[in-house]
């Protein structure tokens, strides 16, 4: 008798319980923290087995918020992301690699700005949780630095003293709830 192959399950993101979050380096002596509010994305597995899952994710650039709303304007302007040009950011996976007991490797291409460069994200499983209205729920960690540059986030400047303004590595860091039916 032959078994049947395990099914191909879709999993949303679930935007009131994620945060996609970036962290960059001002004046070199500390970080400022920016996120977006507006995003979706899914991964596809076979079962519940998230290693070799496809996943898929956008985040709009006018949801951008760093909490201060002149830096912001700066943000989506053509010195930085170009929103009006530039909508989204995306990425799509190529792999997802099992490195550990809850831990994975997701390599894919990140297009930022019309420019598309293979990243490497690490993620950490939380687990995996029924909620109270019969959704599977399972949550990530995941974390990558980008060389804001290479994507066309060129703008820089330097401080009187010789000082780098803002840095040219980007820390991710995202915190994903996602569900299936």
């Amino acid at each position: 008798m032959a078994t049947a192959a395990p099914e191909t399950i879709v999993w949303t993101i679930d935007p009131s319980h994620s945060e996609i979050q970036f962290k960059v380096r001002h004046l070199m002596v500390s970080n400022v923290t920016g996120k977006f509010n507006s995003f979706e994305g899914k991964v596809e597995t076979v079962g519940n087995d998230f290693e070799n899952a496809s996943v898929s994710f956008s985040a709009d650039i006018d949801s951008i918020t760093t909490g201060n709303e002149q830096r912001d304007g700066h943000l989506k302007s053509a010195d930085f992301f170009d929103a009006e040009n530039h909508p989204q950011l995306t990425f799509v996976s190529t792999s997802v690699k099992k490195t550990g007991d809850d831990t994975y490797e997701i390599m894919g291409d990140l297009t930022i700005r019309g420019t598309t460069k293979p990243i490497t994200l690490k993620a950490e499983h939380g687990g995996q949780m029924g909620d109270f209205y019969g959704n599977t729920k399972a949550g990530f960690e995941i974390t990558g630095t980008i060389k804001r540059k290479e994507y066309g986030l060129s703008w820089d400047a330097v401080t009187e003293a010789g000082g780098v303004v803002v840095s040219d590595d980007v820390k991710l860091i995202l915190d994903v709830q996602v569900a299936h039916q």
